[in-house]
């Protein structure tokens, strides 16, 4: 798949299970297939099975083994609606609105949800930002207390976000907008050479800066006294990143649980550093394909 591609040829495309499984043969193997155990070439078909027979070591297996397909029972035509409906919705997709556009039950579209959203997660060690980066922290979630009155930022989840102008955003689940968190999240992923880092003004920033004994230079924009914008100065553009984060959970999701919030901000980041590449379900699929399992078991364990 060289060119972008939309729902309709998406259907088109990949009408039955025989479709999806060359499709993604043609992913994983583009040098001709390989035994996923022993990497050996000289394979044999098992045609009656869609399965695959190492002459070398005698595994069989099938384009799915290894992968976060492996053990599935739902079909392959409806993996790939649901990887590309996730990919396309800005705000995200509920598992509410995939179990009524696929026919599944609730349980199987919360499953294939949280399966797509693990295999977009970037795998550390991450490239450092540089030039102009923008940080900023954000509360969501929260018990509510009463109409429209909720127990204050003690009850709710930080969200850490940074974002270069021109580059990459990353959010981060913290446990809080302290000083040595800001410093971990500032020290693992803003490059030592960068041109500026661009903060409001929470008390924290400087002394995170400073524990760091960095040369970044440190501008702020008070937020505090109505100013959101000084020349160059300003953090909009990481602020709009939070703003749709927080439609997609008031408007999509609902409900997001403390423990699996990370996993839907591995979803937003990825679809977000995304949003300008046509080939977006490609690259997704791709994701898929090189993602281990992640059982049910592990994800409805107490945390």
């Amino acid at each position: 798949m060289v060119e972008a591609i939309d729902l309709c040829e998406l259907v088109e495309r990949f009408p039955d299970d025989q479709k999806c499984r060359n499709y993604l043969e043609h992913l994983r193997w583009r040098d001709g297939v390989r035994c996923p155990k022993c990497q050996g070439q000289r394979i044999s078909s098992i045609l009656k099975r869609d399965q695959y027979d190492c002459d070398s070591c005698r595994y069989q297996f099938s384009v799915t083994a290894g992968t976060i397909f492996h053990d599935t029972h739902l079909p392959l035509t409806k993996w790939f609606l649901a990887t590309y409906l996730l990919c396309q919705s800005r705000k995200g997709m509920s598992a509410n609105q995939l179990k009524r556009m696929l026919r599944i039950n609730y349980r199987t579209a919360w499953y294939l949800c949280h399966r797509i959203r693990h295999a977009m997660a970037e795998v550390p060690p991450l490239e450092k930002l540089d030039g102009t980066v923008e940080m900023d922290e954000t509360y969501v979630g929260g018990k509510k207390i009463g109409w429209g009155v909720y127990a204050g930022k003690k009850s709710k989840e930080v969200v850490i976000g940074i974002r270069q102008r021109g580059g990459d955003l990353r959010f981060f689940h913290a446990e809080d907008a302290k000083t040595g968190t800001l410093a971990k999240y500032i020290k693992e992923n803003i490059a030592d050479d960068v041109d500026v880092i661009v903060t409001d003004e929470h008390p924290s920033y400087p002394w995170a800066l400073k524990k760091l004994d960095s040369k970044q230079t440190h501008k702020t924009i008070n937020h505090s006294r109505k100013q959101y914008v000084d020349g160059d100065i300003y953090t909009s553009t990481v602020e709009s990143a939070f703003s749709l984060l927080k439609r997609g959970i008031m408007g999509t999701w609902h409900r997001v649980s403390a423990k699996h919030l990370a996993a839907y901000l591995d979803e937003m980041t990825w679809r977000f550093n995304n949003r300008k590449n046509p080939f977006l379900f490609r690259d997704t699929m791709l994701r898929l394909i090189h993602s281990d399992n992640l059982e049910y078991k592990e994800l409805t364990k107490a945390a």
